[in-house]
Protein backbone atom coordinates (compact mmCIF):
# COMPACT_ATOMS: atom_id res chain seq x y z
CA UNK A 1 0.00 0.00 0.00
CA UNK A 2 1.23 3.77 -0.74
CA UNK A 3 1.11 3.90 3.33
CA UNK A 4 4.76 1.69 2.64
CA UNK A 5 6.14 3.87 0.38
CA UNK A 6 7.54 0.57 -1.74
CA UNK A 7 6.77 2.08 -4.99
CA UNK A 8 5.34 5.34 -6.93
CA UNK A 9 3.07 4.55 -9.70
CA UNK A 10 1.44 7.74 -11.96
CA UNK A 11 -1.47 8.12 -12.89
CA UNK A 12 -3.02 10.89 -15.80
CA UNK A 13 -6.59 11.64 -14.98
CA UNK A 14 -8.27 12.80 -17.75
CA UNK A 15 -11.73 13.26 -16.15
CA UNK A 16 -15.13 11.54 -17.06
CA UNK A 17 -16.38 8.45 -14.92
CA UNK A 18 -13.29 6.88 -15.77
CA UNK A 19 -12.02 5.28 -12.42
CA UNK A 20 -8.34 5.84 -10.88
CA UNK A 21 -7.03 2.38 -10.77
CA UNK A 22 -6.70 1.06 -7.41
CA UNK A 23 -2.59 1.01 -7.34
CA UNK A 24 -1.87 4.77 -8.49
CA UNK A 25 0.04 6.77 -6.01
CA UNK A 26 0.33 9.92 -7.26
CA UNK A 27 -2.34 11.98 -9.95
CA UNK A 28 -1.85 14.61 -12.70
CA UNK A 29 -5.16 16.16 -13.66
CA UNK A 30 -5.15 16.75 -17.07
CA UNK A 31 -4.91 20.18 -18.57
CA UNK A 32 -8.19 19.65 -20.65
CA UNK A 33 -10.52 19.33 -16.64
CA UNK A 34 -11.79 21.97 -15.68
CA UNK A 35 -13.61 20.47 -12.65
CA UNK A 36 -13.08 17.16 -10.49
CA UNK A 37 -16.11 15.91 -10.85
CA UNK A 38 -18.09 14.55 -7.09
CA UNK A 39 -16.88 11.32 -5.66
CA UNK A 40 -14.19 10.99 -8.37
CA UNK A 41 -11.27 9.80 -6.50
CA UNK A 42 -12.93 9.35 -2.89
CA UNK A 43 -11.93 6.51 -1.21
CA UNK A 44 -8.80 5.43 -2.53
CA UNK A 45 -6.52 3.78 -0.80
CA UNK A 46 -3.38 4.37 -2.36
CA UNK A 47 -3.18 8.24 -3.45
CA UNK A 48 -0.52 10.02 -2.02
CA UNK A 49 -0.48 12.89 -3.96
CA UNK A 50 -2.67 15.15 -6.70
CA UNK A 51 -1.12 17.71 -8.67
CA UNK A 52 -3.76 19.75 -11.05
CA UNK A 53 -3.07 21.84 -13.93
CA UNK A 54 -4.43 25.46 -13.16
CA UNK A 55 -7.47 25.38 -15.31
CA UNK A 56 -9.08 22.82 -13.04
CA UNK A 57 -11.55 25.42 -11.30
CA UNK A 58 -13.58 23.92 -9.03
CA UNK A 59 -13.88 20.55 -6.63
CA UNK A 60 -16.98 18.94 -6.19
CA UNK A 61 -18.56 17.82 -3.10
CA UNK A 62 -17.11 14.01 -2.14
CA UNK A 63 -14.30 14.00 -4.32
CA UNK A 64 -11.71 13.35 -1.83
CA UNK A 65 -13.49 12.10 1.01
CA UNK A 66 -11.44 9.59 2.86
CA UNK A 67 -8.47 9.02 1.19
CA UNK A 68 -6.50 8.22 3.94
CA UNK A 69 -2.92 8.44 2.67
CA UNK A 70 -3.64 11.65 0.65
CA UNK A 71 -0.94 13.87 1.50
CA UNK A 72 -0.47 16.55 -0.59
CA UNK A 73 -2.55 18.24 -3.24
CA UNK A 74 -1.51 21.13 -5.69
CA UNK A 75 -4.62 23.02 -6.90
CA UNK A 76 -3.55 26.37 -8.42
CA UNK A 77 -6.15 27.38 -10.06
CA UNK A 78 -8.99 25.87 -7.91
CA UNK A 79 -12.12 28.96 -6.79
CA UNK A 80 -14.21 26.23 -5.34
CA UNK A 81 -13.79 23.39 -3.14
CA UNK A 82 -17.12 21.37 -2.58
CA UNK A 83 -18.89 19.91 0.82
CA UNK A 84 -16.68 17.26 2.22
CA UNK A 85 -14.19 17.75 -0.77
CA UNK A 86 -11.29 16.49 1.67
CA UNK A 87 -13.24 15.61 4.46
CA UNK A 88 -11.43 12.67 6.38
CA UNK A 89 -7.96 12.83 4.47
CA UNK A 90 -6.62 12.41 7.90
CA UNK A 91 -2.60 12.15 6.54
CA UNK A 92 -2.87 15.40 4.03
CA UNK A 93 -1.00 18.23 5.33
CA UNK A 94 0.34 20.37 2.27
CA UNK A 95 -2.65 22.18 0.10
CA UNK A 96 -0.73 24.54 -2.38
CA UNK A 97 -3.66 26.82 -3.50
CA UNK A 98 -3.45 30.69 -4.69
CA UNK A 99 -6.95 31.41 -5.61
CA UNK A 100 -9.59 29.59 -3.38
CA UNK A 101 -12.22 31.88 -2.81
CA UNK A 102 -15.19 29.31 -1.26
CA UNK A 103 -14.69 26.55 1.22
CA UNK A 104 -17.70 24.74 1.35
CA UNK A 105 -18.79 22.63 4.23
CA UNK A 106 -16.70 20.21 5.59
CA UNK A 107 -14.91 20.68 3.13
CA UNK A 108 -11.43 19.77 5.15
CA UNK A 109 -13.16 18.36 7.87
CA UNK A 110 -11.11 15.99 10.04
CA UNK A 111 -8.12 16.67 7.85
CA UNK A 112 -5.54 15.59 11.01
CA UNK A 113 -2.76 16.57 9.94
CA UNK A 114 -3.55 19.76 8.16
CA UNK A 115 -1.43 22.71 9.75
CA UNK A 116 -1.93 25.55 7.23
CA UNK A 117 -2.96 26.58 4.21
CA UNK A 118 -3.31 29.83 1.63
CA UNK A 119 -6.58 31.51 1.98
CA UNK A 120 -5.28 34.97 1.19
CA UNK A 121 -7.96 34.59 -1.50
CA UNK A 122 -10.94 33.39 -0.01
CA UNK A 123 -13.98 35.18 0.52
CA UNK A 124 -16.68 32.44 2.27
CA UNK A 125 -16.04 30.10 4.69
CA UNK A 126 -18.97 27.58 5.05
CA UNK A 127 -19.66 25.49 8.35
CA UNK A 128 -17.44 23.46 9.45
CA UNK A 129 -14.87 24.07 6.88
CA UNK A 130 -12.12 23.51 8.82
CA UNK A 131 -13.42 21.64 11.57
CA UNK A 132 -11.61 19.16 13.92
CA UNK A 133 -8.35 20.03 11.96
CA UNK A 134 -4.70 20.71 13.11
CA UNK A 135 -4.40 24.09 11.90
CA UNK A 136 -2.10 26.32 13.77
CA UNK A 137 -3.52 29.68 12.41
CA UNK A 138 -5.56 31.10 9.63
CA UNK A 139 -4.20 34.31 7.38
CA UNK A 140 -7.11 35.93 5.32
CA UNK A 141 -6.57 38.72 3.27
CA UNK A 142 -9.44 41.85 2.37
CA UNK A 143 -11.29 39.61 0.22
CA UNK A 144 -12.96 38.03 2.93
CA UNK A 145 -16.63 38.59 3.65
CA UNK A 146 -17.80 35.62 6.01
CA UNK A 147 -16.90 32.84 8.34
CA UNK A 148 -19.69 30.82 9.16
CA UNK A 149 -20.92 28.56 11.89
CA UNK A 150 -18.29 26.13 13.57
CA UNK A 151 -15.91 26.75 10.73
CA UNK A 152 -13.68 26.30 12.87
CA UNK A 153 -14.90 24.16 15.52
CA UNK A 154 -12.92 21.80 17.91
CA UNK A 155 -9.17 23.33 16.06
CA UNK A 156 -7.36 22.67 19.48
CA UNK A 157 -3.82 24.07 17.79
CA UNK A 158 -5.51 26.92 16.37
CA UNK A 159 -3.40 29.80 17.81
CA UNK A 160 -4.25 33.07 15.51
CA UNK A 161 -6.12 34.24 12.98
CA UNK A 162 -5.77 37.01 10.17
CA UNK A 163 -8.48 38.94 9.51
CA UNK A 164 -10.18 42.41 7.09
CA UNK A 165 -12.06 44.67 9.77
CA UNK A 166 -15.15 43.82 8.78
CA UNK A 167 -18.36 44.09 10.56
CA UNK A 168 -19.97 40.84 10.34
CA UNK A 169 -17.28 39.01 8.77
CA UNK A 170 -17.61 36.23 11.35
CA UNK A 171 -21.16 34.93 11.01
CA UNK A 172 -22.10 33.27 14.48
CA UNK A 173 -21.05 32.71 18.00
CA UNK A 174 -20.09 29.23 17.87
CA UNK A 175 -17.65 29.93 15.23
CA UNK A 176 -14.51 28.87 17.38
CA UNK A 177 -15.53 26.58 19.77
CA UNK A 178 -13.12 24.14 21.50
CA UNK A 179 -10.59 26.69 19.93
CA UNK A 180 -9.13 26.98 23.37
CA UNK A 181 -5.50 27.93 22.01
CA UNK A 182 -7.05 31.09 20.17
CA UNK A 183 -5.37 34.22 21.61
CA UNK A 184 -3.99 36.67 19.07
CA UNK A 185 -5.91 38.19 16.14
CA UNK A 186 -3.84 40.46 13.55
CA UNK A 187 -5.71 43.01 11.19
CA UNK A 188 -4.85 42.48 7.62
CA UNK A 189 -2.25 45.34 6.56
CA UNK A 190 -4.33 47.75 4.07
CA UNK A 191 -6.44 50.51 4.25
CA UNK A 192 -7.35 50.76 7.90
CA UNK A 193 -4.04 50.77 8.94
CA UNK A 194 -3.00 53.49 6.31
CA UNK A 195 -6.17 55.64 7.63
CA UNK A 196 -4.98 55.33 10.83
CA UNK A 197 -1.19 56.48 10.09
CA UNK A 198 -2.97 59.34 8.34
CA UNK A 199 -4.81 60.66 11.12
CA UNK A 200 -3.81 64.55 12.64
CA UNK A 201 -3.33 63.88 15.94
CA UNK A 202 -1.37 61.56 17.62
CA UNK A 203 -3.42 60.88 20.48
CA UNK A 204 -5.69 59.81 17.99
CA UNK A 205 -2.87 57.05 16.30
CA UNK A 206 -2.22 56.37 19.81
CA UNK A 207 -5.96 55.68 20.95
CA UNK A 208 -6.41 53.61 17.84
CA UNK A 209 -3.17 51.52 18.07
CA UNK A 210 -4.38 50.57 21.92
CA UNK A 211 -7.92 49.49 20.53
CA UNK A 212 -6.55 47.21 17.65
CA UNK A 213 -4.39 45.44 20.16
CA UNK A 214 -7.15 44.91 22.47
CA UNK A 215 -7.97 42.02 21.71
CA UNK A 216 -4.99 40.31 22.27
CA UNK A 217 -5.21 41.11 25.99
CA UNK A 218 -8.63 40.06 25.99
CA UNK A 219 -8.82 37.12 24.05
CA UNK A 220 -7.04 34.33 25.68
CA UNK A 221 -9.14 34.63 28.84
CA UNK A 222 -12.34 34.04 26.63
CA UNK A 223 -13.77 31.02 26.92
CA UNK A 224 -13.89 28.52 23.85
CA UNK A 225 -16.88 26.73 24.55
CA UNK A 226 -17.57 22.92 24.75
CA UNK A 227 -20.54 22.84 22.22
CA UNK A 228 -23.41 20.62 23.11
CA UNK A 229 -23.44 19.17 27.11
CA UNK A 230 -25.51 16.13 27.09
CA UNK A 231 -25.26 16.16 30.88
CA UNK A 232 -27.01 19.40 30.76
CA UNK A 233 -28.64 19.86 27.96
CA UNK A 234 -27.61 22.53 26.98
CA UNK A 235 -25.10 24.12 23.86
CA UNK A 236 -22.35 25.94 25.22
CA UNK A 237 -21.16 28.71 22.72
CA UNK A 238 -18.32 30.49 24.57
CA UNK A 239 -17.06 33.93 23.75
CA UNK A 240 -14.32 33.93 21.48
CA UNK A 241 -15.94 34.53 18.63
CA UNK A 242 -18.85 37.39 20.10
CA UNK A 243 -15.54 38.82 21.79
CA UNK A 244 -13.82 39.26 18.40
CA UNK A 245 -17.15 40.90 16.69
CA UNK A 246 -17.50 43.20 19.35
CA UNK A 247 -14.00 44.06 19.53
CA UNK A 248 -14.32 44.59 15.50
CA UNK A 249 -17.51 47.08 16.31
CA UNK A 250 -15.45 48.87 18.65
CA UNK A 251 -12.30 49.88 16.41
CA UNK A 252 -15.02 50.76 13.52
CA UNK A 253 -16.85 53.12 15.53
CA UNK A 254 -13.44 54.69 16.71
CA UNK A 255 -12.23 54.78 13.59
CA UNK A 256 -15.30 56.46 11.79
CA UNK A 257 -15.11 58.99 14.59
CA UNK A 258 -11.73 60.19 14.59
CA UNK A 259 -12.22 60.39 10.94
CA UNK A 260 -15.33 62.81 11.00
CA UNK A 261 -12.88 64.86 13.42
CA UNK A 262 -9.95 64.63 11.24
CA UNK A 263 -12.42 65.99 8.61
CA UNK A 264 -13.76 68.58 11.26
CA UNK A 265 -9.94 69.68 11.40
CA UNK A 266 -9.23 70.06 8.09
CA UNK A 267 -12.35 72.23 7.34
CA UNK A 268 -11.57 74.70 10.21
CA UNK A 269 -7.65 75.25 9.34
CA UNK A 270 -8.99 75.60 5.57
CA UNK A 271 -11.37 78.55 6.78
CA UNK A 272 -8.43 79.89 9.06
CA UNK A 273 -6.56 80.48 5.87
CA UNK A 274 -9.30 82.19 3.97
CA UNK A 275 -9.38 84.77 6.83
CA UNK A 276 -6.40 85.46 6.01
CA UNK A 277 -7.16 87.25 2.38
CA UNK A 278 -10.72 87.92 2.97
CA UNK A 279 -13.05 90.06 5.61
CA UNK A 280 -14.98 88.11 8.40
CA UNK A 281 -18.32 88.91 7.42
CA UNK A 282 -17.82 87.19 3.93
CA UNK A 283 -16.00 84.01 5.20
CA UNK A 284 -19.11 83.58 7.11
CA UNK A 285 -21.97 84.00 4.86
CA UNK A 286 -20.03 83.06 1.94
CA UNK A 287 -17.46 80.60 2.39
CA UNK A 288 -18.47 78.17 5.19
CA UNK A 289 -21.69 77.32 4.13
CA UNK A 290 -20.08 75.56 1.14
CA UNK A 291 -16.94 74.00 2.79
CA UNK A 292 -19.18 70.71 2.82
CA UNK A 293 -20.66 70.90 -0.68
CA UNK A 294 -19.73 68.53 -3.36
CA UNK A 295 -16.78 69.87 -6.08
CA UNK A 296 -19.73 69.90 -8.58
CA UNK A 297 -20.94 73.43 -6.67
CA UNK A 298 -17.92 75.08 -7.85
CA UNK A 299 -18.20 73.97 -11.42
CA UNK A 300 -18.99 76.60 -14.00
CA UNK A 301 -19.07 76.58 -17.47
CA UNK A 302 -16.38 77.12 -19.59
CA UNK A 303 -15.45 80.32 -21.21
CA UNK A 304 -16.68 79.21 -24.84
CA UNK A 305 -19.84 78.20 -23.22
CA UNK A 306 -20.54 81.54 -21.46
CA UNK A 307 -19.79 83.24 -24.99
CA UNK A 308 -22.48 81.20 -26.42
CA UNK A 309 -24.81 81.64 -23.74
CA UNK A 310 -24.15 85.54 -23.93
CA UNK A 311 -24.73 85.22 -27.98
CA UNK A 312 -28.00 83.29 -27.41
CA UNK A 313 -29.00 86.33 -25.09
CA UNK A 314 -28.18 89.09 -27.20
CA UNK A 315 -30.81 86.83 -30.28
CA UNK A 316 -33.03 86.68 -27.78
CA UNK A 317 -33.43 90.30 -27.17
Amino acid sequence: MAAEGDRIIWFNYTGGDRRVPDDATHVTVDQSVRVIPAWAFSGHVNIVEVICHENVKKVEEYAFIKCPFLSRVIMPGVEVVGINAFCECEALADVECGKLERIRGSAFRYCNSLRSIDLSSAKIIESYAFADTALKDATFGSKLDRIEEAAFCYCTSLARITIPLKDGIIAAADTFIGCDNLKHVDLVEGAILETIAALQLEEWRNDMSEEIVSINQILPSARAGSGWDANVRDFDEGDKARVIWTWIRSVLRRIIHYKAEHRRLLDEEAASTLQLALPRDIVMNNVLPFLDCHRDTFEVADHGEEEDDSDGEKEEE
